[in-house]
């Protein structure tokens, strides 16, 4: 059986929905590198970045990096339908979401590591100049690539965008801007198969 190592409301929610789509099971261990304990140190011995997600297949192989993981499953898992059988635009938005709005997230998040010395007014700039960048990020690849997401039938670019764009405002900014592509990522997240695991990451009022 494989182990991910995952957090609530992180990417690890992609790799989640896509280990059920295939139906693949799994032993789950809850390991954030901001929250210590067991499964943190545990998470630590197989990916020293401590990033989750983080898979370890069951002959000790570690895959991590959520774009990665994604591509492994759908060739992996062929029939699950994570990637068409032509893949090529797929993999190329798996790859965008991860170099681009996956980046620019991480800047959101911890400015102070992008800057020397880094002080709240600084830190406030750089947030806002980032969240900024990424939402036309997410503008580019609902123009780009919402051709190549399957909302009836999700695959492991739905997946990925409909989590991602959980974060930093983007999915407000969609809707604003991008309405019917918005709509396609509620259509993902309403899945009967994974509705429940993105439920469980981001509870509705």
């Amino acid at each position: 059986m494989v182990t991910l190592y995952a957090a609530k409301g992180s990417g690890s929610a992609a790799i989640e929905a896509a280990l059920r789509i295939a139906d693949v099971p799994f032993r789950s261990v809850e390991a954030a590198s901001w929250e210590p304990g067991p499964g943190l140190e545990e998470l630590k011995r197989v990916n020293p970045l401590a990033q989750v997600p983080t898979l370890v297949l069951d002959d000790g192989m570690v895959m991590s990096e959520s774009a990665a993981i994604l591509i492994w499953l759908g060739l992996r898992y062929p029939q699950s339908g994570l990637l068409p059988a032509d893949p090529g635009q797929v993999i190329r938005g798996l790859v965008y979401v991860a170099a681009n709005c996956y980046s620019a997230i991480g800047i959101i998040d911890y400015p102070a590591r992008f800057c020397a010395p880094c002080d709240d007014a600084m830190s406030a700039r750089i947030r806002a100049a980032a969240r900024s960048r990424l939402h036309e990020y997410w503008r580019i690849f609902a123009d780009q690539f919402g051709s190549h997401m399957n909302p009836g039938q999700p695959g492991a670019l739905d997946l990925l965008a409909a989590v991602v764009s959980r974060w930093s405002g983007a999915r407000a900014h969609l809707k604003e801007t991008r309405a019917a592509f918005h709509a396609m990522l509620e259509r993902v997240e309403a899945d009967a198969r994974t509705a429940a695991i993105f439920q469980r990451h981001w509870p509705k009022e």
